[in-house]
């Protein structure tokens, strides 16, 4: 049975930093479609940093600069450092891993992921 166990959400003041971390049982990460995702009320998924089945890393634009992913193959943990947090950053971040297709290239989509974690807050005031 896979479960990914999201930690490290919280609130915080704009310009701090957070580190969430994604540790895998029953599943070993590899550097190929895994990442993370955030999600607000009423708005679609999004990913913000993945790598693709290509093993390609990708950031959205809008945290380019301020967040660093990072993968731990002995703790079998994937990590999203988070830095210079504003308040849009405000969100329910989700870890991912696995394509569901067999592919995903870029960000990716939702869909293009079998294994989720349950979800971790970030709260980012102003």
């Amino acid at each position: 049975q896979v479960q990914l166990v999201e930690s490290g959400g919280g609130s915080v003041q704009a310009g701090g930093s957070l580190r969430l971390s994604c540790a895998a049982s029953g599943y070993t990460y590899a550097m190929d479609c895994i990442g993370w995702f955030r999600q607000t009320p009423g708005k679609e998924r999004e990913g913000v940093a993945i790598i693709d089945s290509d093993s390609n890393l990708s950031y959205a634009d809008s945290v380019k600069g301020r967040f660093t992913f990072s993968l731990d193959n002995a703790k079998n943990t994937m990590y999203l450092q988070m830095n210079n947090l504003k308040p849009e950053d405000t969100a329910t971040y989700y870890c991912a891993a696995e394509c569901a297709r067999g592919w995903a290239y870029g960000l990716g989509t939702p869909g293009d992921f079998e294994y989720w974690g349950q979800g971790t807050q970030v709260t980012v005031s102003s």
